[in-house]
């Protein structure tokens, strides 16, 4: 993937895609997606039942993805220590796909395919409700989806939110026309 294809797409006024190309299987990825010991270290903790219906609940501890030295931003001060998230699971077909309501910002949803002897990995989240809110969860994915590439590959992790206020003023650019 070039470095442009790493910027999240808009696709519509309340929806964004971004898509990550992974080392490893479907397999492996899904449970980087969906296992709780994996996932926190890229996302969040917490319970994704895994079928239609299903429960999800997400703790985001982004202190703890990140360096001591990189404070969140004032505008996300109140998400620093823990932010969490309700959902519940409207897609399940393990180990492809994946799809929850994201709180009150609409819904998620994770496709996997076998590519390029790897895995492509596409986010896309809809129903946002307006530009902030596409362009704070854009940041905010493209930024965890590079935590995940690091920790796929087994390299040091980025500074989080250096990194999400970087790219969330380069999304303001990418995004507002």
């Amino acid at each position: 993937m070039t470095t442009d294809s790493l910027y999240g797409e808009r696709l519509s006024n309340d929806t964004v895609r971004i898509e990550r190309q992974l080392p490893g299987s479907v397999q492996d990825i899904w449970a980087w997606l969906t296992e709780n010991d994996k996932r926190e270290q890229w996302m969040a903790r917490g319970t994704l039942e895994l079928r239609v219906g299903g429960a999800v609940r997400l703790e985001f501890r982004h202190k703890e993805l990140t360096y001591a030295d990189d404070p969140a931003p004032p505008r996300y001060a109140d998400m620093a220590d823990s932010a969490r998230l309700t959902g519940v699971v409207t897609a399940c077909e393990p180990p492809r796909l994946l799809a929850h309501t994201w709180g009150d910002q609409g819904e998620v949803r994770y496709e996997l395919s076998e590519s390029g002897g790897g895995v492509r990995l596409v986010v896309t989240h809809q129903r946002l409700r307006g530009l902030e809110d596409m362009l704070s969860v854009s940041a905010g994915w493209h930024a965890h989806l590079d935590l995940l590439v690091t920790r796929v590959r087994g390299e040091a992790r980025p500074r989080y939110w250096e990194l999400h206020t970087r790219l969330e003023a380069e999304y303001a650019r990418r995004l507002a026309g």
